[in-house]
């Protein structure tokens, strides 16, 4: 599985999967609510992707910093229009956080990256991300919920716990990709005590993950 190559052969048209009918209502409700926790802060975007997420989430912010590995979904993510002054973009590994220097956050989101995490990996990842961040950081995450008739059916589970899903492209190749789903509960629980009034919100096909840093 390699999930860089995955994203830049579908980065062109990695956004289709937001023009689903059944998925609008969820994605205008996250939109409107997602710049409120930012507001006045800096924050650090992880795996921003084709910049989605960014432009809604960085409208009220001081400063947003949207990171990702990969250029070609960078690419379609600087040519989005974005909140005037508010959003830079950096080629950021998200497993290292290399070329960050010694900046810190009083804030952090994710859109659609908890699930590709493998669950041997995301303790040390919230580790490594919690320690970019200052005491009272707000932390936003969201990404999908499995949905029978809307999501792309899971074809495997490893000896870990990881499911996956088999994922088409145009051109017709197969790639398998990792893709989890977790719980209310078991969200709270890799998190601990580290999360301060941790809030989750369930909506039809996505959840949103809503914390203060302690």
């Amino acid at each position: 599985m390699d999930m860089p190559e995955y994203y830049r052969q579908r980065a062109t048209y990695y956004e289709r999967v937001y023009h689903k009918p059944e998925r609008q209502s969820d994605l205008r409700a996250m939109e409107a609510c997602l710049p409120g926790p930012f507001a006045g802060r800096r924050v650090l975007e992880v795996a921003c992707g084709t910049g989605w997420w960014t432009r809604h989430g960085a409208r009220d912010c001081t400063h947003w910093l949207a990171t990702d590995l990969n250029p070609n979904t960078m690419d379609v993510a600087c040519n989005k229009a974005m909140p005037a002054g508010r959003v830079e973009f950096a080629t950021v590994d998200a497993y290292t956080f290399d070329g960050l220097g010694q900046r810190s956050f009083d804030g952090a989101f994710s859109g659609c990256w908890w699930s590709h995490i493998p669950l041997e990996r995301l303790a040390s990842w919230l580790e490594l991300l919690h320690a970019r961040l200052e005491p009272g950081a707000r932390v936003v995450m969201l990404d999908n919920s499995y949905v029978e008739a809307s999501s792309t059916p899971l074809s495997r589970r490893d000896a870990q716990g990881n499911t996956y899903q088999n994922r088409t492209l145009d051109d017709g190749k197969v790639h398998e990709v990792l893709k989890n789903f977790p719980t209310c509960d078991e969200a709270f629980a890799a998190l601990g005590a580290r999360a301060r009034n941790p809030e989750w919100i369930a909506y039809e096909h996505y959840w949103v993950l809503n914390y203060q840093l302690a």
